[in-house]
């Protein structure tokens, strides 16, 4: 290449190229497909909407657990070792990692692939890491498309990991089958997950690292959560939630945890609720897109710009209280 020269531009894909090649199972136009769905520019959108309807006969049959923790459990050392074992059983595996993004700098900490360093070169697993953007839940705003993509390109296992650092996890537990959550055994409270959000989303808590001089501690931290989780009501498929130790160093405990992932699907299946959650996700996730296609549609109505700036500016001054701004703004004086 002469100085000054440009690399070459990859070729822009037409929505035949992006179909054939996710169902096909190519990795570059499966990334390719996912960096669609993310983009917020208005052509893209259109596009990966295209793509998501020609693809969605080919969607739905994967299991989509969402992996979810406090910084320092063990979540993408326990999701290499978990999906190492499943790709060994015959399994194909769609990891999305979901980073956190810096509020300050925009920029996101994608070390994932770094701490998942088998699954990270097999052949029968996909990696995918993504900046969270600032949505709240802790995933990243288009991760329910990115799922489906996952599928239409036949990884029959999808696992959500997701930000764990205090955020909302109600937004990863509104897409997944089996929402799991990790807990470290003697780090100072041991009942830490015995809080009732935590909880009425979890379908099955794991304490991590059971393993060398910290075995006897995670035993005990077992007994204490489910002795704890008795005094729960079970869920109305007749599911408790049940407490597993693993540890990613020795496997122990992997088996057993897929096992309890497997028998919360059979349940499901059995007594309906399987079916049941994932309409609820279906509506939810329409609801969630009109909320924001209508927020995206006012604020590129004529005028709505310059009103909304001298509002926040009149907020900040003291001026005008945030609820009368809002109603100003949405009211019969106002844009709307």
């Amino acid at each position: 290449m002469s100085d000054g020269a440009r690399p070459a531009t990859k070729r822009a894909l037409t929505l035949d190229d992006y179909v054939a090649g996710v169902l096909a199972g190519d990795r570059v136009t499966l990334a390719r497909a996912i960096t669609l769905v993310e983009s917020t520019a208005a052509a893209h959108t259109r596009l990966a909407h295209q793509v998501l309807e020609r693809l969605s006969g080919h969607t739905g049959g994967a299991r989509r657990v969402g992996i979810t923790g406090p910084p320092g459990a063990g979540k993408s050392t326990l999701i290499d070792a978990l999906g190492t074992r499943l790709t060994g059983a015959g399994h194909r595996v769609a990891v999305l990692a979901v980073d956190p993004t810096s509020g300050r700098t925009g920029g996101s900490l994608l070390g994932d692939k770094t701490r998942m360093s088998r699954l990270s070169v097999d052949a029968a697993a996909f990696i995918r890491p993504s900046p969270t953007a600032g949505t709240l839940g802790g995933v990243a705003r288009k991760t329910r498309e990115s799922i489906l993509v996952c599928e239409a390109a036949g990884y029959d296992v999808v696992l959500v990991e997701t930000v764990g650092v205090g955020q909302s996890e109600t937004t990863v537990h509104s897409m997944v089958d089996c929402f799991l959550v990790l807990l470290l055994a003697g780090a100072g409270d041991e009942l830490q997950g015995i809080k009732k959000g935590i909880i009425e989303l979890a379908d099955l808590i794991a304490i991590t690292k059971a393993d060398g001089d910290n075995l006897s501690r995670a035993s005990r931290s077992r007994v204490d959560y489910q002795r704890a989780l008795e005094y729960l009501s079970a869920a109305e498929d007749g599911w408790k939630v049940p407490v597993v130790t693993v540890s990613s160093k020795t496997g122990d405990g992997i088996e057993e945890l897929w096992r309890t992932v497997e028998a919360h699907r059979a349940n499901g299946l059995e007594r309906g609720s399987f079916a049941a959650r994932r309409a609820r996700q279906s509506r939810e996730w329409m609801r969630a897109l009109l909320d924001e296609q209508l927020h995206a549609r006012f604020l590129l109505r004529a005028g709505v710009a310059e009103q909304l700036a001298e509002l926040e500016a009149r907020v900040e001054r003291g001026e005008l209280a945030p609820e009368l701004a809002v109603e100003r703004l949405l009211g019969p004086d106002g844009a709307v």
